[in-house]
């Protein structure tokens, strides 16, 4: 298929709002390349990568960058295309109009030739660079016609935004070779335990179902975390799952270690590949961990040595960075809390039950100051527990996490095997929300020079993969926070509301749901403004869902993907379970 063939679909991905469409209009792309190494390329493409989220793979192209490719494959000056840049917002349709004036016509560019042209010009590196990466992404741009100029420019910039969810592409993959949704679990299964949507959809062409279902894990293929539940308090979560296994919930940031031989790969909670920048548990995982291949999961958090005390997770984010890592390394050390094996010597222990793995764990790690197992303790008695909740929380630590003790890892889940205890809030929550912001509202008064003055929140409905909106937050931010939100949304502003958003609150400046937020809540009630958990009963509307003086906590966008956040589900249970008090 050339290029110019798939940038006809995504102009029409780009135009609907509705899911259905997207997963109508995706399926028939499939089917018209129907070629199993593009279908995987088309994957990556329709998300903006060139490779599985996972991958480092960065084209790194800003702003400045692509106006010059595009002044020098259209032979024009920069600074006219700074002009028309700052006229029309997108150097996409910058790209768009220059082109159409050359008339450039019968791009026979493939896909393919557009995947390894922008994965050559992300390995570029070393001197010169700068100028072979313009140089490169310009001959492309010669290449092609108009409407593809459009999309292909976008890619670099990392501004592509059709707002199509993992969810969305795995039904559309369906779709397109069955015209059945029904068996996504399958595929689901097999992304929770591979995290890449391209391999997935290229061995479902070549084998069907059968062939995703034998995907098995790999080490360098991340895992999908598994999440936890919410119970209120000790005495609910006996009732619930029985005898538990307790372990201290630490405020930092997931983990997960892959070592194979000497090399050794850590991956966040949202499948980010963050290895160069934590040095110690490179070495720690090579030292400690005694197996010739493992997968580990963990929490690292960051630890002041003078003190002796473990840091906020507001210090333990600046270890997430891409220069000084070794001067912030001295500054900042990390312990990394190992809670779970999930695999070892080229064994999946994804089913095996959780006792079984907290032995084959101890067993495979030699404990040090840097890489430890996390200690656990069964419980069945909810006094017991109490107790040890109480500890957690003397020592400065968030709560407790318990998990049932025959539970399997269930990759990408979230349910009653593993719930999160946590200290109550002066609010009436006994926890705080983790929200996606979906836009935000301009200023006024002294907020008027910040730009933004209030932000529209919402929470995942997991069901439709939609984001669905909870309340509007005016509190909790500084000033220099406030004024930071224009900058921290510049790549994922929309002119219209995003494909996966359903609101009835038009913000001034929608906002493409990638960045989390922690919210804190005095109660959620129930209100027609907010789409949470709004649904029609007997042809008449219901509220939904919203939350009751929210104010901002804190950022979570670095280590939380927008699909992690807060489930409708999830909402409606707290809403539930405030009821009882």
């Amino acid at each position: 298929m050339t290029f110019a063939a798939l940038a006809i679909y995504f102009e029409k991905l780009e135009a609907t709002s509705s899911r259905l469409e997207l997963i109508q209009i995706l399926s028939e792309l499939f089917n018209a390349s129907n070629k199993p190494e593009e279908i995987a390329e088309i994957c990556y493409l329709v998300q903006g990568r060139i490779a599985p989220f996972y991958e480092p793979v960065e084209i790194g192209m800003a702003d400045k960058m692509v106006m010059q490719s595009i002044a020098q494959a259209y032979k024009t000056d920069k600074e006219k295309v700074w002009e028309h840049y700052q006229k029309m917002g997108d150097m996409g349709d910058v790209a768009q109009q220059l082109n159409s004036k050359l008339k450039t016509q019968n791009s026979k560019l493939s896909i393919t030739d557009v995947s390894q042209g922008l994965t050559e010009i992300a390995h570029t590196s070393g001197e010169g660079s700068v100028e072979k990466k313009i140089t490169a992404l310009a001959d492309l741009l010669k290449e092609v016609d108009a409407q593809s100029a459009k999309f292909l420019v976008r890619i670099p910039l990392g501004k592509l935004r059709l707002g199509i969810g993992d969810p969305t592409i795995l039904d559309a993959v369906l779709t397109a070779k069955t015209g059945d949704k029904r068996q996504r679990k399958v595929l689901e299964g097999a992304y929770n335990r591979t995290s890449d949507l391209g391999y997935i959809a290229k061995h479902f062409w070549t084998g069907g179902l059968e062939a995703v279902g034998k995907l098995s894990v790999t080490v360098g293929r991340p895992i999908r975390s598994e999440l936890c539940e919410r119970l209120p308090n000790p005495t609910k979560v006996i009732e619930k799952m029985g005898e538990v296994d307790a372990q201290f919930k630490f405020d930092g940031f997931r983990v997960q270690l892959h070592k194979d031989g000497d090399t050794v790969r850590i991956f966040s909670r949202n499948l980010e590949e963050t290895t160069h920048m934590f040095p110690e548990l490179i070495e720690a995982t090579k030292k400690q961990v005694k197996a010739d291949t493992a997968i580990l999961d963990g929490e690292a958090i960051a630890y002041h040595p003078a003190s002796e005390e473990f840091l906020p997770f507001q210090e333990t984010t600046k270890r997430r960075r891409k220069h000084n890592i070794a001067e912030t390394a001295k500054e900042l050390p990390l312990k990394a809390f190992i809670f779970d094996i999930l695999y070892k010597n080229n064994k999946s222990l994804l089913d095996e039950p959780l006792t079984s793995r907290l032995k084959i764990m101890k067993e495979t790690i030699e404990e040090d100051d840097v890489l430890m197992s996390a200690k656990t303790q069964d419980i069945s008695d909810p006094k017991k527990l109490t107790f040890l909740l109480e500890d957690a929380i003397s020592k400065g630590l968030e709560g407790l996490v318990v998990k049932k003790l025959n539970s399997p890892y269930e990759a990408g889940g979230r349910n009653f095997n593993w719930v999160k205890l946590k200290r109550h809030s002066s609010g009436e929550l006994n926890d705080t929300i983790d929200c996606v912001i979906l836009g935000y509202i301009y200023g006024k008064g002294k907020r008027a020079a910040f730009g933004a003055g209030a932000l529209l929140v919402g929470v995942y409905d997991k069901k439709r993969d939609m984001f669905v909106t909870v309340s509007k937050i005016g509190t909790g931010l500084s000033d220099d926070e406030w004024r930071s939100i224009e900058n921290k949304t510049e790549n994922l502003q929309r002119k219209t509301k995003p494909a996966r958003v359903e609101s009835l609150i038009t913000p001034s400046v929608w906002v493409e749901p990638e960045i989390v937020i922690e919210v804190l809540a005095d109660e959620i009630t129930r209100s027609p403004l907010h789409t949470a958990g709004a649904i029609l009963t007997d042809g008449v509307k219901e509220p939904g869902y919203a939350l009751r003086f929210p104010r901002l906590v804190s950022f979570r966008e670095k280590d939380k993907k927008a699909e992690d956040a807060t489930s409708v589900d999830e909402l409606i249970e707290m809403y539930e379970e405030q009821g009882k008090k």
